[in-house]
């Protein structure tokens, strides 16, 4: 991992003296602006002081968007999400996320004081990385997204996180991830004894404010 090069991201703060971190991970073909706007909307006042990590994932080629270059964790190759999936091009991305965890960690703050988040493609990457980081983590935000790779994650998952709270938020009407896919990961993770904090919502694919406040409060408690 100590060659796997630092992704560039954007930062921001809920306040000074940081304890706390949230990763969090955009979605395929965005970047790391896409939820920035998000933080202040998440009110985590009274709780110890946040930074906010967005990365940008690197630039390559996407085979469902003919091939079109674009920031993207991996490739995807078929719309159905769970055939053909680009194992290698996760596991790389997974060595990007765990440099972001070290970097936090070298800036003093502990791994179980840090959240990993994501939207969608994020959302994947976030349930990967996650539930195989062999440090215990605050908990996982995953979003509108679902669980990659999902045969290989009982031989592979870290005992570390086997408790760690994960929170699931998806649209009822995702046309991108349909929700039967999210269902099945949550299903996945819940068999497996996760907590799983379950969260359905009248949206397609992306975010809405009921949404954002049921992921402040779960901040709010595994930061607290």
């Amino acid at each position: 991992m100590t060659d796997t090069p630092l992704l560039d991201s954007i930062e921001t703060t809920t306040g000074p003296e940081l304890t706390r971190a949230v990763i969090f991970l955009h979605g395929l073909g965005a970047d790391g602006n896409d939820f920035f706007p998000v933080v202040p909307e998440l009110n985590l006042q009274g709780i110890p002081a946040v930074r906010f990590v967005f990365p940008h994932a690197t630039i390559q080629p996407v085979t469902i968007n003919g091939g079109m270059s674009m920031r993207s964790w991996y490739d995807i190759k078929l719309a159905d999400l769970t055939r053909r999936e680009d194992e290698a091009g996760i596991r790389v991305s997974q060595q990007h996320v765990e440099r972001l965890i070290a970097r936090e960690n070298a800036r003093g703050i502990a791994t179980e004081h840090i959240v990993l988040a994501g939207f969608s493609q994020g959302c994947a990457m976030t349930l990967h990385t996650g539930l195989r980081h062999p440090q215990k983590l605050a908990g996982l935000v995953a979003l509108s997204g679902y669980l990659p790779i999902a045969d290989l994650l009982d031989a592979e998952r870290s005992p570390a996180n086997a408790a760690t709270p994960v929170f699931m938020g998806h649209g009822t009407s995702d046309p991108v991830v349909p929700l039967a896919r999210a269902e099945a990961s949550r299903d996945r993770l819940t068999a497996l004894g996760y907590p799983v904090e379950w969260h359905t919502y009248p949206m397609p694919h992306s975010v809405c404010v009921p949404e954002l406040a049921d992921i402040s409060a779960f901040l709010r408690k595994v930061l607290a």
